[in-house]
């Protein structure tokens, strides 16, 4: 892929085509040299939240003063104060804070880490009107004064996409039944937590149980619902299989959350005080990432980054 890669930027030069940077995914660090033999800033792109990598950044520099605390004790890092969140041991990776050096992961990711803070900046899928606070410890992370530019929500750029297109999606369908109903709940754990086939068991009782219409993307090959589980939810819910192998993760605990768990707070969620108050907090984030990307929005950051970028102030 490297010499496919540079073979693409070489004739882009060579056709007076010179990109003015490479906008690179996190775990492709190997662009970060490509880039430098040929002289073009590299800009890195993070699919995680501004906070999330402050957080994921700053244990290793904390290793002595944390070590030792039981799971549960929260934590502070100096570089991310005022979280609106309690932030404890056992929300830190293991391999941040007791790294084994013949980990290959562990070798990987800190390969990937350092040509992060060594390229020219860093571009989120997030908008300043929630996470501009933390944008300065973030930044503190990286060489040669490297910046961080919030530029989102990506999503809400398309406004040119046919809805007649949209309308073909069994799911859209689905969804659209729904209305004048309480809300569908959407189950997603992204693709970098891995959950046993017990714990796909309880989700999936947990939410047949809760009794409310429900989208469960679910990427595991081995897990297969319950007898009779499909028949009995048929009504309530849209499974979208992404078939995407299991694979576990070194020093990973097993935890098991009971479907008696799943079900209260599922039903404390949809139609619970609390759950009213995440829907009105839901609303106003919807309207500021919609301002964010209107005139006068953060997505301005965008054209900020264009303009350096041509003026060759990197």
């Amino acid at each position: 892929m490297k010499q496919s890669f540079e073979d693409v930027l070489r004739h882009m030069i060579h056709d007076g085509c010179n990109p003015i940077c490479v906008i690179s995914d996190f775990f492709l660090g190997w662009t970060l040299e490509s880039c430098r033999s040929f002289d073009i800033p590299r800009i890195v792109f993070h699919g995680m939240g501004v906070i999330s990598m402050v957080v994921c950044k700053s244990p290793p520099l904390h290793v002595p003063s944390i070590k030792d605390l039981s799971l549960l004790n929260p934590i502070e890092f100096s570089e991310l104060t005022n979280i609106p969140f309690t932030l404890k041991k056992c929300d830190i990776l293991e391999g941040l804070l007791d790294s084994d050096p013949n980990d290959p992961t562990l070798g990987i990711l800190l390969e990937l880490g350092e040509a992060d803070v060594n390229s020219g900046g860093v571009i989120f899928n997030s908008f300043e009107e929630i996470e501009g606070d933390y944008m300065a410890a973030l930044e503190s992370f990286y060489c040669n004064e490297g910046k961080a530019y919030c530029v989102g929500s990506a999503l809400l750029y398309d406004d040119q996409v046919d809805a007649e297109d949209h309308q073909s999606y069994s799911y859209i369908k689905w969804l659209d039944n729904q209305v004048g109903l309480s809300g569908v709940i959407y189950v997603s754990f992204g693709t970098q937590t891995h959950l046993s086939n017990d714990q796909m068991d309880e989700i999936a009782f947990g939410l047949e149980r809760a009794g409310h219409p429900f989208i469960w993307a679910v990427r595991s090959s081995s897990w297969a619902p319950p007898n009779g589980w499909n028949e009995r939810v048929k009504d309530k819910r849209v499974g979208a299989g992404l078939m995407v192998p299991q694979r576990g993760v070194g020093g990973e605990k097993i935890m098991t959350v009971n479907r008696g768990v799943i079900c209260e707070r599922v039903k404390e969620l949809m139609g619970g005080q609390k759950g009213r108050k995440v829907k009105e907090r839901a609303q106003e984030l919807g309207k500021m990432a919609r301002h964010a990307v209107e005139k006068g929005g953060s997505c301005k950051k965008l054209d900020e980054l264009i303009e350096r970028l041509s003026n060759k102030n990197m």
